[in-house]
């Protein structure tokens, strides 16, 4: 057996790593899963703890994405095995085994991985989410149109099937996880960027995470 393939669960464990409930409960003692959305993702921690925890809960949830697919690169992996090792960290977030299996809704994860994978491509998926954030003022509805955007842009400009495919399944879980999302939307309760759930400002929450 090839040593590479132990990247998949590797890829799966690294993706498990809940940053964001763990960057929250450092910073303030909150526990995430418990307040806002009750996510464990950046959006939430933005909203519930402030700025600084939730560019931190981003990076970091990129990098675990990033780093598995990287490593399994640099190890010479096949296509098939590299979208393997992204998936498995992709599915690490959104089914954490240190968590009970109930996680985030992956989108951070699913930029690292697309980050490693073609680094141009995914910073023109990155642009998508920044216009849809900056038009309308909703994360979600950015992670929305991205998600159906990134699989034709990568079909377009790779085009390697393992690629594409895993791009697929990705945005595709990515739709789902953000089904209620979606409710909220069309009823006009979702939360915009800058505001917590309630609408509030976040400066109290700026202020706890100084």
């Amino acid at each position: 057996m090839s040593v590479s393939v132990w990247l998949v669960p590797v890829g799966y464990l690294a993706g498990s790593i809940p940053f964001g409930l763990l960057i929250a409960r450092v910073m303030t003692g909150v526990d995430v899963r418990k307040t806002g959305s009750g996510n464990i993702g950046a959006t939430n921690v933005l909203r519930v703890v402030g700025s600084r925890a939730g560019a931190l809960t981003l990076a970091l949830d990129a990098l675990k994405g990033w780093a598995p697919v990287a490593l399994s690169q640099l190890l010479g992996s096949p296509e098939m095995l590299v979208a393997a090792v992204g998936l498995a960290a992709f599915l690490g977030h959104l089914y954490p085994l240190f968590l009970g299996f109930r996680g985030g809704k992956g989108v951070a994860t699913a930029l690292g991985v697309l980050l490693a994978l073609f680094a141009k491509i995914a910073l023109l998926i990155v642009g998508v989410w920044l216009l849809i954030a900056a038009l309308f003022r909703y994360s979600s509805l950015a992670a929305l149109v991205t998600a159906v955007a990134a699989p034709f842009l990568v079909w377009a400009l790779d085009g390697r099937p393992p690629y594409v495919g895993l791009t697929i399944i990705i945005c595709g879980l990515i739709l789902i996880r953000h089904r209620k999302n979606m409710e909220r939307l069309m009823t006009g309760h979702e939360g915009k960027i800058g505001k917590n759930l309630q609408g509030a400002d976040l400066s109290r929450h700026d202020r706890l995470a100084s």
